[in-house]
């Protein structure tokens, strides 16, 4: 399990970027990516939990069960 900080959202879209931490890589996730479905309530700086799991289009890897560490942000 994977920690970091969601850095970009674009709602429109139903994806974001979360900043993995130590890492400093950003990975993509989608809105059905959220362990609890509430995409829409996820805000920039907020501290998530994600599985990595390899993108099945080729393109690296991506986020998987991203759920809030208790309600953080950085």
């Amino acid at each position: 399990m994977a920690e970091g900080v969601i850095v970009r959202l674009i709602r429109d879209r139903g994806f974001g970027f979360i900043r993995t931490e130590p890492e400093g890589e950003e990975i993509f996730f989608h809105a059905t990516a959220v362990a609890d479905g509430r995409f829409d309530t996820l805000q920039e700086g907020q501290r998530v939990q994600f599985d990595r799991v390899r993108d099945p289009r080729g393109r690296g890897m991506r986020a998987e069960n991203v759920r809030l560490v208790a309600n953080a942000t950085r």
